[in-house]
């Protein structure tokens, strides 16, 4: 069974989440698709990004547009590189429940291991959105209470930002 975003609310108010599910008028499968349907910056979105560490999966949630190291990942879950891959959409489907693009950073099928990255903890920004369980919903919420649903655990797992240098 597919979960949606009527579940995802269910979870919300029986684990009393300061949380709201958002439906909107068009589908946000995508950060971009999602800041220009709230008319908000992409950084105020995050996605919840399931990997396979070892076949066992994790989810990231990274902010915006950010994108991840597979090295620091690994590194972090204390295993070589090439044990970690990002999940296809079946994959995220049979272990959140929820439709790839919809994925929201909690209320799955059933407990999974959830890594905040360290720079959505320093977002200036509030609210943030996440997915909402369906391609048309969005979760927001407060960083600070993303944290305290999710759990402590952080680490540094972006890809670096600034170019190589060059020796002139």
């Amino acid at each position: 069974m597919t979960l949606s975003s009527a579940m995802l609310t269910q979870f919300l108010a029986e684990h009393q989440i300061d949380a709201d599910v958002l439906f909107l008028q068009v589908d946000t499968p995508t950060v971009q698709a999602a800041a220009e349907a709230l008319d908000v910056l992409p950084e105020q979105i995050i996605k919840s990004v399931l990997f396979l560490a070892d076949g066992v999966p994790v989810v990231v949630i990274a902010s915006g547009l950010a994108r991840l190291s597979y090295k620091l990942l690994a590194d972090h879950l204390g295993m070589s590189r090439r044990r970690v891959k990002m999940a296809g959409p079946a994959e995220v489907l049979a272990h959140t429940g929820y439709v790839a693009g919809s994925v929201p950073p909690f209320g799955y099928r059933q407990p999974i291991r959830t890594i905040v990255e360290t720079a959505v903890t320093q977002l200036p920004y509030e609210p943030i959105y996440g997915g909402g369980g369906d391609i048309n919903a969005l979760l927001k919420l407060t960083v600070a209470e993303l944290q305290r649903v999710v759990g402590p655990e952080k680490a540094t797992l972006l890809l670096s930002a600034e170019p190589p240098s060059v020796d002139g």
